[in-house]
């Protein structure tokens, strides 16, 4: 099962993650992905793989696409993972949501939060400006009608909100 991790900006997303992966070290029924970012490796708080543009045009992804003008790729690697029955656990974008069902079995988790907290917590980045961040805040965050969805509230704390992700994904485990 590949589960892909989406949602708003200022909702947590790397935050959860990293909780969530660190409450499961060692238990090799989940995998968490490091994705493959045309970005430097220093840029933000996400844990990513960096790469020029030609490194990442020479490599081969189970899922590749393209944000805010960089590239973004999942590993190839997770196909094995997958096919031994792991849950394989991704932060993607909604763009990558219909690509990736159309090649394995998904669940797709959003993790958000009310539109006041994503807007505190982005305003605590100081990235951006007040216009940047309303004009972010709404931005369409369809996903396709036909995905099943769940959703994981990061509306308390991280510690709380990881509980909330890992009782989801561990429904998933059937190792």
């Amino acid at each position: 099962m590949l589960v892909l991790v989406v949602g708003p900006s200022g909702a947590g997303k790397d935050t959860v993650l990293g909780l969530a992966q660190s409450a499961l070290a060692g238990d090799r029924r989940f995998r968490f992905v490091r994705r493959v970012i045309t970005r430097a490796a220093n840029a933000g708080n996400e844990d990513h793989e960096a790469v020029s543009e030609t490194g990442f045009a020479n490599r081969a992804f189970a899922l590749r696409w393209q944000a805010h003008g960089l590239h973004y790729g999942i590993p190839l690697d997770i196909t094995g993972d997958l096919a031994r029955g792991v849950v394989v656990v991704a932060n993607v974008s909604r763009k990558a949501i219909i690509e990736a069902a159309g090649k394995f079995p998904v669940r797709v988790v959003q993790i958000t939060a009310p539109p006041e907290i994503l807007a505190q917590r982005l305003a605590a980045r100081g990235r951006e400006s007040t216009d940047d961040i309303l004009n972010r805040l709404s931005r369409d965050a369809a996903i396709p009608d036909h995905v099943s969805v769940e959703t994981v509230m990061n509306d308390t704390t991280p510690a709380r909100a990881a509980e909330r992700f890992l009782a989801t994904i561990r429904r998933f485990a059937v190792l």
